[in-house]
């Protein structure tokens, strides 16, 4: 691990990217609630982030907004990517999986969901 800037330790460099010092959260995470327009003290609780962590963070995508912009659409880009990778390669199972009858040792299970599951929208059709 390196620092990502000589004069600050709070944010380094991992193989996962621009990490929060001494945890696992990267910038990204936090740019994902910073996006949405989450407060700062949400995020924090969110990630048990300190309130330093938290400025340090947020001190650290405004004093280099373009870079981690720049990637933050990156590891955007290449979750996205990744999707597609794993949707297409486990298509095939999935609908084998939802045609498939239910296991015989399931069977207990499956009529108490089923009977849940009549209940429930019994309930939401009466009026």
């Amino acid at each position: 691990m390196t620092p990502a800037s000589h004069n600050s330790t709070a944010i380094i460099r991992t193989e996962r990217g621009l990490t929060i010092a001494n945890t696992r959260i990267t910038l990204y995470d936090v740019m994902d609630y910073v996006k949405a327009h989450y407060p700062p003290a949400f995020i924090r609780g969110l990630f048990n982030l300190t309130p330093e962590q938290m400025t340090a963070a947020l001190a650290y995508i405004d004093a280099h907004r373009d870079a981690v912009e720049a990637e933050y659409q990156t590891v955007l880009q290449e979750a996205e990517e990744l999707r597609h990778y794993y949707e297409a390669q486990n298509r095939a199972l999935i609908d084998r999986l939802a045609t498939a009858p239910p296991q015989p040792e399931m069977a207990i299970a499956w009529a108490k969901l089923k009977a849940q599951k009549a209940a429930h929208q019994a309930m939401h059709e009466s009026p």
